[in-house]
């Protein structure tokens, strides 16, 4: 009997050591609620041509919509000649005067770099026979967002459209 006395305090401090261990682990493995499942992102496919249009022209979404846009150059023309971005603009932007700037802008691939903080979402400039993609997050505030190639003449021309929000 003297020697189980003997070992029980020993016994309940191993025990009370790896409790102590163990609690914060436990702490640390509980799993935090599941955040709700984002909707897929819709698809919106954007053709560009030689005729320097956008089709379509138009895109409707609700705040906070998730869209992936997929810029298709169909064209035959040369790259020196043809090519094609998608640029969507904050509600309110100046689109004219981001065009004059990225025309001014061919090292950076006709994207003004003073102006980027207008920009929502943009691809990068393709030829024809290419595509590019964004994905991005629709904005909250409903209204107009226009969006455009920025290579020269294009949105003149007709390489442009608009998001409508609401």
């Amino acid at each position: 009997m003297k020697e189980v006395m003997r070992i029980v305090p020993k016994v309940y401090l191993l025990v009370l050591a790896l409790v102590l261990l163990v609690m914060p682990l436990a702490a640390q493995t509980k799993t935090a609620p599941a955040a709700p499942a984002k909707a897929p992102a819709r698809t919106v496919v954007i053709s560009a041509g030689d005729d320097m249009k956008f089709s379509p022209t138009e895109i409707t979404a609700k705040p906070g919509d998730v869209i992936k846009v997929r810029l298709i150059a169909i064209g035959t023309q040369p790259m020196a000649t043809m090519r094609h971005n998608f640029v969507l603009l904050k509600t309110g932007s100046n689109q004219i005067d981001f065009v004059e700037a990225a025309a001014k802008s061919a090292a950076t691939d006709y994207i003004p770099v003073a102006m980027k903080a207008m920009i929502v979402a943009q691809t990068k400039l393709i030829e024809n026979g290419q595509s590019a993609e964004v994905t991005f997050t629709v904005p909250s505030k409903p209204g107009n967002y226009p969006y455009f190639c920025t290579f020269p003449g294009h949105m003149a021309a007709g390489a442009r459209g608009k998001l409508i929000v609401k």
